[in-house]
């Protein structure tokens, strides 16, 4: 697709997808340098403890077909220059298992899922990074060290720099200690640093809420003020509509994405999200247009089999998915 201009997509215009086949060249000297960014929701490379030995369990479909997961969005996120996701898991062969409602792992192994499904960075600050308790949460980011994924921790900022230079700063945040203080100040921090394009990821609101919690537009707000371009929302496991806020942009929950948690989730519907980062002669660093692939979690329609695959466009789903992004969506 040729970039026809800068200019931030109205929130109500994500029907229009942007592909991730934006071409990525040298601008002319009056033209910006387009970069293409994609949000992929809840990514759990494996299950719970108690689903492991089962026929439909993640690790039973998946196997070592480490390309699986990602192959039916390839065309989005092979293309794009960085792909984030929420990774909703530990990857560990061992650990403590923590006493709580689910316990969700898959093999060290499994970090060739992100490489190969061209994901170059993951948000481990959520409620399931600790299910396997310490040694469990230092084996995931060994592997993805190892892997070359870049992360980004609870109440933590760090410095990613993609393949062409741009200097993105990621900071995390959980439900546990949402600390608006903390927030902006780590924010302002990543600011300092020389980030480009700043990018806060908390893991906030209700689980399968379609309502947003008090506290979700309260602190994405807050963020974006404090100098973060994009907010990106997870834990609530269902979409939640997409906010325009001065010159940044909230996802306030993009759902699961590929996600081995349950066999049947009540709500298969996903997205992936791709923004434009214009980045100027002169170094000045903007958000451009933007998009929605609405997709399903599963390529099938009777079970979820962990390969996120878009929707046809113009149909029932697809319109619904977008729905649920601008708002309109009436459903419960």
């Amino acid at each position: 697709m040729t970039h026809t201009g800068p200019g931030v997509l109205a929130a109500l215009i994500l029907g229009a997808c942007l592909t991730a086949a934006v071409p990525e060249t040298a601008a002319s000297p009056a033209e910006p340098e387009v970069l293409v960014r994609t949000f992929a929701g809840d990514c759990t490379l494996g299950c719970d403890l108690g689903m492991e030995d089962t026929e439909d369990s993640f690790q039973n479909t998946v196997g070592e077909d480490y390309g699986y997961p990602f192959r039916n969005v390839a065309a989005y996120v092979s293309q794009d220059e960085f792909t984030l996701a929420n990774l909703g898991m530990t990857l560990c062969e061992d650990g403590s298992v923590m006493p709580r409602n689910f316990n969700f792992r898959g093999p060290t192994a499994y970090s060739a899922i992100l490489t190969e499904g061209s994901v170059e960075a993951v948000s481990v600050a959520n409620n399931h990074t600790y299910d396997y308790g310490k040694e469990g949460y230092a084996a995931t980011l060994q592997a993805l060290t190892e892997a070359g994924i870049a992360y980004v921790e609870r109440d933590k900022g760090t410095l990613v720099t993609t393949k062409n230079g741009l200097v993105i700063g990621l900071y995390g945040a959980t439900y546990q200690g949402l600390d608006e203080k903390a927030i902006v100040e780590g924010i302002g921090q990543l600011k300092e640093q020389g980030a480009d394009i700043v990018i806060f990821a908390p893991c906030w609101g209700q689980e399968m809420s379609y309502r947003l919690a008090w506290h979700q537009q309260t602190l994405g707000r807050a963020a974006i003020d404090a100098g973060a371009d994009i907010v990106f929302g997870t834990h609530p496991h269902v979409l939640l509509p997409v906010e325009d806020y001065r010159d940044g942009m909230i996802l306030y929950s993009l759902g699961n994405f590929s996600f081995g948690g349950h066999f049947n989730p009540a709500d298969y519907d996903t997205a992936l999200i791709q923004v434009e980062v214009l980045r100027y002669p002169d170094g000045t660093v903007t958000l451009g247009r933007r998009a929605a692939i609405p997709a399903s979690i599963s390529s099938q329609t009777d079970r979820n089999n962990y390969q996120p695959t878009p929707y046809a466009p113009d149909s029932e789903n697809y319109r619904r998915v977008l729905a649920k992004l601008d708002g309109s969506w009436q459903g419960k």
